[in-house]
C-alpha cells in the first residue's frame, strides 16, 4: 500500500532564445473522440531511504500547493507552471509536418502547452536517476514545415502575453499588418525555477485529425524540467480550449507500480454536442468560477464545492469561508492532476487530522515518522492483529459522494508498520484564511477513480473503477 517504489521526477527551468520558419498545415478526419495512453511517470528511486522518498513527496506537495495559491499576474505571462512535482502522469503529444512525439506532464492546474525546444535547448539542473540532461528529447522547429512563430499582433500571442496589443508590442501599429516584431519571448515563474522561450504555431497531430495553428511554447532553457507541461486548465492557451473540447476524461493508475510501462486511458472528446448526456455510473458536481476577475491564474482552476467531509460517521465541522471561494477569490476547493497529495489549508486539515486521531486512539502515534516523513498523524501498528481504520469521504454539491478507497488516503510506510494520512497541509499558525484554494484535491487521492471533467456542460464526474 506504500508508495515508496514511485518517485516520479517532474521539474522545471529558466532563459532564453529565438528561432525562424514557415508554414502551414491541412486537417484531417474529423472524430468524436481521440484516446492517449495516460502514464504515471516513474524514475528509479533517488533514494532506497523510505522516509526520504515520503519527505520528498510531502514536501513537494507543499511546494505545488503554495504555487497553485500565490499565483500572480505579470505582464509578461499569465500560466506559471509548477516546479517541482513528484508523482504525476504524461500523455505523448505529435506536433509538426513530419510529426515529432514527445513525452509531457499533464496537468489540469496550468495552460499553456511546451516542449523543449530546439537542438540547443539547455535543462540545468536536471541530473536525475534515468536522465542525462544531454539527451533529453526536444522538438526540432527546423524539421517541421508547418511551424511559425507567433506575431505580436497576433490575437494568440494574447493567450499568454498581455491582452492589450499596445503594451505588448510597443512600436508597433496595430491597425498595421506590417508589424514584424515576433509575440514577446515568454518567461514562466514557478516554485523553483522558470522556462523560457518564443510561442509557435505548429499542428498538432493525432492519428484521427489534425490541430492547424495550435500554439505551442518552444522552451530552449529551463532549470530542472527535462518534460514538457500539456496544460489542460481553464486558460485560453489550454489543449482543452485550443481543441474545443467538450470534455475529457482519465482513469489515474496506482502509484505503486514503481517503473513499469503500463498506462491508461485519456479520451479527449471533440464530436458534436452532447447536450445533457450523462456518462453512466457517474456522480456529478458542478464547476464553479472563482469570483475574482483580477487575478487570471484564478480562473485557470477547476474550482468545484465541497460541502462535506465526512471521517468514518462524523461529519468534520469547517468554517464556510474555507469551503468557498469568497469575493476575495480566496478559500474553495480545486482539482489538481498536477498535485501528489492532497492539500489542506491548516484549520481545515487540523479539523480532519483530529478526528483521525479520536476515531483511532487505540492505536500509538508514530512521532518519529510524522518528524521524518513530514505527514501527520501516523500510527503505529506494530503487534496489532486486526487494524479499523475510518473511512474517509467528500461530499460535493448535488450529492455526489467520493468515497476513497483506504489507499487513497493511507499509506504503509517503513517496515510497514506504520500507517500515515496523505493529506498534507502548511504550517501556518491561526485560523485566518490565506490567499488561493483553501483544499486542493490532489492525484493520490484521485487513483483508480474515473474522472470526467465535462467542459460543456460545466461539472466534474467521477466514479470509481480499476484503472486498466
Amino acid at each position: 500500500m506504500a508508495s515508496s517504489s514511485s518517485i516520479i521526477l517532474i521539474l522545471c527551468g529558466f532563459t532564453l532564445f529565438s528561432l525562424l520558419l514557415l508554414a502551414n498545415s491541412s486537417p484531417d478526419k474529423n472524430p468524436a473522440t481521440i484516446t492517449l495512453p495516460l502514464t504515471p511517470l516513474f524514475t528509479k528511486n533517488p533514494s532506497s531511504d523510505p522516509w526520504q522518498l515520503l519527505s520528498h513527496l510531502t514536501s513537494a506537495s507543499l511546494t505545488r500547493a503554495h504555487h497553485l495559491k500565490h499565483r500572480k499576474n505579470t505582464s509578461s505571462v499569465n500560466t506559471p507552471l509548477f516546479a517541482h512535482s513528484y508523482g504525476g502522469y504524461s500523455v505523448s503529444l505529435s506536433f509538426g509536418t513530419p510529426s515529432q512525439t514527445l513525452s509531457f506532464v499533464m496537468d489540469t492546474g496550468s495552460s499553456l502547452v511546451w516542449f523543449p525546444c530546439t537542438s540547443r535547448y539547455v535543462c540545468t539542473r536536471c541530473s536525475f536517476p534515468n536522465i542525462d540532461p544531454a539527451k533529453i528529447p526536444t522538438f526540432i522547429p527546423k524539421l517541421s514545415s508547418s511551424a511559425k512563430i507567433v506575431g505580436c499582433l497576433n490575437p494568440k500571442c494574447g493567450f499568454v502575453m498581455d491582452s492589450e496589443v499596445r503594451t505588448r508590442c510597443p512600436g508597433c501599429d496595430q491597425n498595421s499588418a506590417n508589424c514584424t516584431k515576433a509575440c514577446p519571448t515568454y518567461a514562466i515563474q514557478y516554485g523553483l525555477g522558470t522556462t523560457v522561450g518564443l510561442l509557435l504555431l505548429e499542428s498538432l497531430v493525432f492519428a484521427e485529425r489534425t490541430e492547424p495553428d495550435f500554439v505551442v511554447g518552444c522552451s530552449i532553457l529551463s532549470s530542472r524540467q527535462p518534460s514538457g507541461i500539456a496544460g489542460f486548465g481553464r486558460g485560453p492557451s489550454s489543449l482543452p480550449k485550443q481543441m474545443g473540447l467538450k470534455k475529457f476524461s482519465y482513469c489515474l493508475l496506482s502509484h505503486r507500480f514503481d517503473d513499469s510501462p503500463k498506462s491508461s486511458k485519456m479520451t479527449l472528446y471533440v464530436g458534436p454536442d452532447s447536450k445533457d448526456d450523462k456518462t453512466g455510473g457517474l456522480s456529478y458536481t458542478p464547476f464553479r468560477k472563482n469570483p475574482v476577475s483580477s487575478n487570471s491564474a484564478f480562473k485557470e482552476y477547476y474550482y468545484v464545492t465541497l460541502r462535506h467531509i465526512i471521517v468514518g460517521d462524523k461529519r468534520v465541522k469547517i468554517p464556510y469561508s474555507f469551503m468557498v471561494a469568497g469575493s476575495d477569490g480566496n478559500g474553495g476547493t480545486i482539482v489538481d492532476s498536477g498535485s501528489t497529495f492532497t492539500f489542506m489549508e491548516k484549520p481545515v486539515f487540523e479539523a480532519v487530522a483530529t478526528e483521525f486521531d479520536r476515531q483511532m486512539a487505540n492505536y500509538t502515534r508514530a512521532a518519529d515518522v510524522e518528524a521524518r516523513s513530514g505527514l501527520k498523524p501516523c500510527f503505529n501498528l506494530s503487534g496489532v492483529g486486526s487494524v479499523a481504520l475510518p473511512s474517509l469521504v467528500f461530499q460535493f454539491k448535488g450529492g455526489a459522494k467520493m468515497e476513497l478507497p483506504v489507499a487513497n488516503y493511507f499509506s504503509l510506510v517503513g517496515d510497514l508498520s506504520v500507517l500515515c494520512l496523505t493529506i498534507v497541509s502548511n504550517e501556518a499558525v491561526g485560523s485566518t484564511l490565506s490567499s488561493g484554494p483553501s483544499i486542493i484535491l490532489g492525484n493520490y487521492q484521485s487513483q483508480n477513480f474515473y474522472t470526467e471533467y465535462d467542459l460543456e456542460n460545466q461539472r466534474f464526474g467521477f466514479r470509481r473503477q480499476r484503472c486498466k
